[in-house]
């Protein structure tokens, strides 16, 4: 972070919370959340580190942010395996979950109470069940991005690496379009105009004009930013994310463009080539590749 010009900076009020983190005697929210003015920079105005270290309200070092205690939460790999099925954004129920990770459900449901412990999973109750999703979307990101920097395990077996080679070529991340497809859905929109990156991600009028004949919902208001990048870790590539990107999603599966493979799976059907085709996806020209590691 530069000093310089005063006109350099703004003050932004926001709360914000992490677990572990001690706010040092500051007023905080029932979450524990510190209430702070930040200190930010036009040239960097999301640089986390900077941002804490310039809140009025901060009290210390980033020594106070109990990292180590969020990263033992996905350090088991039951819960860590859970928590990447979780990804397709729908709920499970605790025997679902325990099959996915390979365990008796009396420890499936010791991990998801550490799971609801640590903010990372919430149980809803459906009558006689319960069911078990993923918090936010800031949970599903954090989740992804640790993914991006694991390790591909090999895949043995023919039906593993299909399944493998479908993941990679479109799935959930959570409630948005990841793998090939889903950077290609970025890609497609950039080159016929119906996003720019010029002054940020922003949706163009072109853009708005083709997802509302599409039957597209824009969301007005959005509490989370319409659109931004997110790294694909199959592709190692950004593509969509954002308030926007799950409403494309939502809908495509609504009107059957997509429909749910195994696990985080997702495939085209012959419904999607002509509004796919709008969003500028070649889709016949995108064909699974073969694939040899997964996560």
């Amino acid at each position: 972070m530069r000093f310089g010009d005063p006109s350099e900076f703004r003050l932004d009020n926001r709360t914000t919370g992490v677990p572990g983190y001690n706010t040092g005697g500051s007023s905080t929210t029932d979450s524990g959340a510190a209430n702070c003015v930040w200190i930010t920079t036009k040239d960097s105005p999301n640089d986390v580190s900077a941002r804490a270290e310039t809140c009025v309200a901060y009290r210390g070092g980033v020594e106070n942010v109990d990292l180590a205690a969020v990263a033992a939460v996905l350090a088991d790999r039951s819960r860590a395996a859970m928590c990447l099925a979780l990804l397709d954004g729908r709920a499970w129920t605790v025997g679902e979950l325990a099959r996915v990770a390979g365990i008796a459900p009396s420890s499936a449901s010791e991990h998801v109470s550490r799971l609801r412990e640590a903010r990372f999973v919430e149980t809803i109750r459906q009558g006689r069940h319960h069911y078990v999703r993923i918090t936010d979307p800031k949970v599903a990101d954090l989740v992804e991005r640790l993914a991006e920097h694991a390790e591909g395990r090999p895949v043995r077996g023919l039906r593993a690496n299909l399944r493998a080679n479908r993941l990679a070529f479109a799935r959930h991340c959570y409630d948005h379009l990841a793998g090939r497809l889903g950077v290609a859905l970025r890609d497609g929109m950039l080159h016929k105009g119906l996003i720019d990156t010029t002054d940020g991600l922003t949706l163009t009028p072109t853009g708005r004009t083709v997802l509302t004949d599409l039957g597209v919902p824009i969301p007005q208001r959005p509490r989370r930013p319409l659109l931004r990048d997110c790294l694909d870790w199959t592709e190692r590539r950004e593509h969509l994310a954002g308030a926007l990107p799950a409403a494309i999603l939502r809908h495509a599966l609504d009107q059957g463009w997509l429909e749910p493979g195994e696990g985080r799976a997702l495939r085209p059907t012959r419904t999607a080539t002509t509004p796919f085709t709008h969003l500028g996806i070649p889709l016949p020209t995108l064909t699974p590749t073969p694939h040899l590691h997964a996560v």
